[in-house]
């Protein structure tokens, strides 16, 4: 089995270059490759063409313009890279019959409610990055390609910069540390995404009909203030020196925290459908960032 990973430098591609190596032949790209091979989403026509080079089996899609905010000023780019990219992954994966493994977000959403949003429920995206990934489902889902299309959230990785560590270190510099307790989902690491898409890859080559949108977080659910609050507590167990120690963090609404796109309130997933049809049982979002806080401490 042949298969093609873009966005191999990002939190998810490269815990995806571990989990899919031993599943074939893997060629992982990102926006800098080289080879004669084109990674980067903003060209379509070099990502057409070195799908049609290369001829995989399947295609994986961890690249995103995932930068919230900067997509409210730069739509079009995020678009090209959300949508049209899709699109064009699609297409191709149509044309060689591969299939295509894509990441969304539950940024299509609008955030509202306090119930998991299941994969059926209406979208209404807040922003500039919910509506170009919701865009690319759409037009990967009107191609006709065989697909799946995990949303997830709160992604985290040892790799790379993310929530956990930010909060590391502001807990480290500053006297005091203030975070949104109104917003909720399941802080979800890259290593499980990994691992779950590989288990996919194993199983749709033997069941074409799963093909579709699935919902893909770590069990549980916590605010992003929850999710700081375990992350201090885990490095004072681990002898890490804070200014400010767990328990004087401070909650706070996010209309204290204006920011250029609006984040949903409820950013929990149903995950029911995915763990039913790839028979699956998903852990703990705690059990992660533990594993994940024990590899950053080393």
């Amino acid at each position: 089995m042949k298969i093609l990973l873009f966005g191999k430098n990002g939190q998810v591609g490269w815990e995806l270059q571990r989990a899919l190596a031993p599943l074939g032949e893997l060629i992982a790209l990102d926006r800098h490759s080289g080879d004669g091979y084109c990674g980067d989403l903003s060209n379509l026509s070099g990502i057409a063409e070195t799908i049609s080079q290369i001829r995989p089996d399947v295609i994986v899609n961890a690249a995103a313009h995932t930068a919230v905010d900067k997509a409210e000023s730069e739509p079009e780019l995020a678009r090209t890279i959300n949508a049209l990219a899709s699109e064009v992954m699609a297409q191709e994966a149509l044309r060689c019959g591969a299939w295509l493994i894509h990441y969304s977000t539950d940024y299509v959403f609008d955030g509202s409610g306090d119930k998991p949003w299941q994969e059926t429920d209406a979208t209404g995206p807040l922003g500039v990055y919910g509506a170009t990934k919701l865009e690319g489902e759409q037009r990967i889902q009107q191609s006709g390609c065989q697909h799946i299309i995990l949303r997830t959230s709160w992604v985290y990785a040892a790799k790379g910069n993310n929530f956990a560590k930010t909060m590391l270190r502001l807990a480290q510099e500053r006297d005091s540390l203030n975070v949104i307790n109104d917003q909720i989902g399941a802080p979800t690491g890259a290593e499980l995404i990994a691992d779950v898409t590989a288990h996919i890859i194993r199983t749709v080559r033997q069941k074409p009909e799963v093909s579709g949108v699935y919902h893909l977080v770590a069990a549980g659910e916590t605010s992003w203030f929850g999710f700081a609050k375990l992350v201090l507590e885990t490095a004072v167990k681990a002898g890490k020196v804070l200014k400010v120690q767990p328990e004087a963090v401070q909650p706070i609404p996010t209309s204290a925290y204006p920011t250029p796109a609006k984040r949903p309130h409820n950013s929990r997933l149903n995950t029911s459908k995915l763990e039913t049809t790839f028979n699956l049982t998903l852990p703990n979002w705690q059990t992660g960032v533990a594993r994940m806080l024990t590899e950053y401490f080393g």
